[in-house]
């Protein structure tokens, strides 16, 4: 296989036609390579339209999602991130590479050891790993510019909203297999924000989701 082609490929036939055509992200995907971040028995596959399996019956985003998600957060250069779900660490790697800094949380502690590793071949030192359980954080009185959700739930826990700064930004997929919602909530203040609908996907959901209090948005 033609790497580079392939690579090329992705961008213009699966990515650019699904509205991506913000320059730095297309140029940020070219540059960063996706399939040193898949599973070696799935290599073959990095670039394709599908979710990569990773283990522990979790799947990559597919790259057009990856793509379209990136743009519609509009990342700038002082953001801090908070990931929920590192999993592969590709998109980690995306969301580091365009803001200020990025703490990515894993209930898998493979997971974070694996993408340790692949954070230090990509020279990237402003990451913070770390293996708990996203509902632990809504103890925490830290606050970020971005929130992502890399895996789905089956309605907004509001309660995430209190880690997002004024101004911030939230994506997250909302519903049940097979249609999901993919959605980015801006927070306004800390009792008014709006939800954009972007697109519908299917994704797993977070582990435990389903056993903890929500409240639908």
């Amino acid at each position: 296989m033609d790497i580079e082609q392939a690579r090329l490929n992705m961008i213009e036939q699966q990515i650019r036609t699904w509205e991506v055509l913000d320059q730095d992200v297309l140029d940020l995907l070219g540059e960063i390579h996706r399939e040193d971040f898949i599973p070696d028995s799935y290599k073959d596959l990095s670039f394709a339209d599908i979710r990569i399996p990773i283990g522990h019956d979790q799947t990559t985003m597919t790259p057009k999602v990856e793509a379209r998600l990136l743009q519609s957060l509009k990342l700038k250069p002082d953001d801090s991130v908070l990931e929920i779900g590192t999993g592969c660490g590709y998109l980690t790697t995306l969301l580091a590479r365009s803001s200020d800094n990025v703490k990515s949380i894993d209930i898998y502690p493979d997971f974070i050891e694996t993408a340790k590793n692949r954070f230090e071949k990509n020279g990237l030192n402003n990451i913070d790993l770390e293996s708990c359980d996203a509902y632990s954080l809504l103890d925490q009185t830290e606050t970020y510019d971005v929130i992502v959700f890399t895996a789905s739930l089956p309605s907004m826990d509001n309660r995430f909203l209190k880690l997002l700064n004024n101004g911030g930004r939230l994506f997250c997929i909302i519903g049940n297999s097979p249609v999901m919602d993919a959605r980015i909530i801006t927070k306004s203040d800390e009792s008014n924000w709006s939800h954009e609908s972007l697109f519908e996907t299917d994704l797993p959901a977070l582990i435990g989701a389903e056993r903890k209090e929500s409240f639908t948005f």
